[in-house]
């Protein structure tokens, strides 16, 4: 899948490991979880196949929204798009790294 950054930080993240933007730091272990499971989403061809990935426990959220899981505590959230023309393939969108648990 291509993947889009909808989130600056996200990209940040990705690319070196780390974001100035003071809101959005975490612990150098949730990054390079981060950054696996973001290269999990670049190497699959199509949805489905994330279903092969157990410790991702893929999921669809409201809203066309879907979520895999980082570690035990924070998600990913993202929106996948199917673009049609010569080929077909898929965008993937990432919105949002999200604290399972915390209310």
């Amino acid at each position: 899948m291509d993947i889009e950054f909808q989130k600056e930080y996200l990209k940040d993240l990705y690319y070196t490991g780390k974001t100035s933007d003071k809101q959005h730091r975490y612990q150098p272990e949730v990054v390079r979880k981060y950054v696996r499971v973001v290269g999990i989403l670049a190497a699959v061809s199509r949805m489905e196949d994330l279903f092969r990935f157990n410790s991702l426990n893929f999921e669809a959220l409201d809203n066309d929204y879907f979520s895999v899981r980082i570690d035990y505590h924070y998600r990913l959230v993202f929106q996948m798009e199917a673009k049609t023309g010569e080929t077909l393939f898929t965008i993937c969108k990432l919105e949002d790294i999200t604290n399972h648990y915390k209310a």
